[in-house]
């Protein structure tokens, strides 16, 4: 499928690009906390999690990895339907390694009729 492969690809070049050198910040800027911005977010399509494609349950797997190889505790925050919620947990949890669960922690919400299904890796605030 196009959207996996394309998904693929972002992840791919977050996980690169996360382990680059990040530059120095200006000593003016030291005591303001930092912002949290997202590792990477995608949405999912819904008749893709309606038909159980084999290839979603495998970005999902991934972006559990990409969870998991944080250097710092990490959230991730899927939004989705209360029934689809324990289907897109298991597997985001099949990709973490068993002694990286303890770092990361899983947040679902349950989303609107008018709201898209998502996955969002971010930075745990406060840990």
């Amino acid at each position: 499928m196009k959207w996996a492969m394309s998904l693929l690809a972002s992840i791919a070049i977050v996980a690169v690009t996360g382990c680059a050198q990040m530059p120095a910040q200006p000593a003016a800027s030291a005591d303001k906390p930092p912002v949290a911005a997202s590792i990477i977010s995608f949405e999912i399509p819904a008749d893709v999690l309606g038909a159980r494609d084999p290839q979603l349950a495998a970005v999902l797997a991934k972006a559990g990895a990409l969870a998991a190889a944080q250097k710092t505790p990490t959230t991730i925050l899927v939004t989705a339907l209360a029934q689809d919620l324990p289907y897109i947990n298991q597997a985001i949890w099949k990709g973490v390694p068993a002694r990286h669960a303890v770092k990361l922690s899983l947040e679902n919400l349950t989303a609107g009729a008018l709201q898209p299904y998502s996955v969002s890796i971010k930075p745990t605030q406060g840990g």
